[in-house]
């Protein structure tokens, strides 16, 4: 099985347009009304830009520091005690 990089997912607005895409028409089928529908879009959309830039920053901070937040090899491991 492929492994899924969920912090280019979270980050991407194609995979909250898409997320938009597949709630909107199912509120409709559920008989939500209009105003209903524009603010679960609005709350989704604002949600997908607030987890984007935490992402993003912690990326960031983590380059900042060079901290990949990946385990060091072996060799690093020992050369550090």
């Amino acid at each position: 099985m492929k492994h899924v990089d969920w912090t280019r997912k979270l980050t991407s607005r194609k995979f909250w347009a898409a997320v938009v895409g597949f709630v909107s028409p199912i509120m409709v089928a559920a008989g939500a009304g209009d105003n209903e529908i524009t603010q679960v879009t609005a709350i989704i959309m604002g949600g997908a830009t607030l987890i984007a830039y935490i992402i993003g920053e912690g990326l960031t901070d983590a380059a900042a520091t060079g901290n990949t937040g990946k385990e060091p090899e072996a060799e690093e491991r020992v050369a550090t005690k």
